[in-house]
């Protein structure tokens, strides 16, 4: 529902309850569900907030039913309120079947069981609202929304599904994602991959992709430095290049694999999270035959291998192989005009 809507508080809006396992995310919606049911400026003496192990049933149902003063209604928040359900359920049930007329219940808890008689009178005299994690695919929706809600700025398809490529799956830490980038982006109303590129840095997802990049349109020099680059600007590097390459080698593969199958490439897309520079992305797969990148994968395994039993240096190891896949391209001919240079 948009902010500045409330909720009609009729028998049916008496009682709300929150449910989800991933408290970030419950919060969240909590924070949405009072901005339905109250104004900001009534919460002084229209909301009563506190934790379910630190209030009485008694407190609450006094709260309940005290009349609202200068609010349009008196909202009874009780936060991680599984013990205190337990303890008080029979109270409770008999609250739910005559809840105050002046008052609104919303408690929130990490699990609610269905079965029970409490949730069953629920149906009756309120809601609840389960609280699930996006699917993968659904991710990128909410940090447009969130960013709008949060702090008034849009953000870029893109550059929210490269934001959910880098950081993973977990919303909560999507949305604290987002809260640096709005911080990050100052005065700018759109948040952008530029930004995000920024304050994350020479970031190794962004190098390797970078040199791969390089290497398959045959520019063994630009890779080179572009690696050596990698190097001097992250000394983590020497222990994340081989898993930052083998990473994006990994989704090549599957990537090939499923092009194999007939799938699309939006479908594919979607499925491997391969939303940063899509394109690009599907230019290095259609580059590369299943067993080139099969080998690659092994070669990198090799390096890996050699690299943790004190056998080969990272650099001098990565930059081989970066030679090697940037000549096999150009003597494949797939880069026209150039020739591998001797020695």
């Amino acid at each position: 529902m948009a902010k500045g809507k409330r909720k009609s508080t009729d028998k049916h809006g008496r009682i709300y309850v929150v449910a989800g396992k991933e408290e970030t995310l419950v919060n969240i919606r909590c924070s949405e569900l009072l901005d339905e049911l109250i104004e900001p400026e009534q919460r002084v003496t229209g909301l009563f907030d506190v934790d379910g192990d630190k209030v009485s049933v008694s407190e609450v149902f006094d709260e309940l039913r005290t009349l609202p003063f200068l609010a349009e209604v008196r909202v009874v928040l009780i936060k991680n309120a599984e013990k205190f359900v337990s303890a008080n359920r029979e109270l409770l049930e008999k609250y739910f079947d005559s809840p105050s007329s002046t008052g609104v219940l919303v408690l929130t808890v990490g699990t609610w069981d269905s079965r029970t008689r409490l949730a069953k009178k629920l149906g009756s005299v309120g809601t609840l609202i389960a609280v699930e994690q996006p699917k993968p695919w659904e991710l990128w929706r909410h940090l447009v929304s969130y960013a709008r809600d949060a702090y008034d700025k849009t953000i870029a398809e893109d550059a929210a599904k490269l934001l959910v490529d880098l950081a993973g799956d977990d919303l909560a830490r999507l949305y604290g994602e987002v809260d640096k980038l709005a911080l990050f982006a100052d005065e700018e109303k759109c948040i952008t991959t530029k930004h995000i590129e920024s304050l994350i840095g020479h970031n190794r997802f962004f190098n390797a992709f970078a040199v791969i990049d390089a290497c398959l349109a045959g520019d063994a020099g630009g890779a080179t430095e572009r690696l050596r680059r990698m190097f001097a600007e992250d000394k983590s590097s020497e222990y994340t290049v081989v898993g930052a390459f083998a990473y994006h080698f990994r989704k090549m593969w599957t990537a090939k694999k499923m092009l194999a199958e007939g799938q699309s490439v939006n479908s594919i897309a979607g499925k491997l999270r391969m939303w940063y520079n899509k394109e690009a992305q599907f230019r290095q797969v259609r580059k590369l035959s299943l067993k080139q990148i099969g080998d690659r994968l092994q070669e990198l395994a090799g390096i890996d291998y050699a690299i943790k039993r004190g056998q080969a240096q990272p650099r001098v190891a990565m930059e081989q192989l970066v030679l090697n896949i940037a000549w096999a391209v150009v003597e494949s001919g797939q880069v026209p005009g150039i020739a591998k240079e001797s020695g």
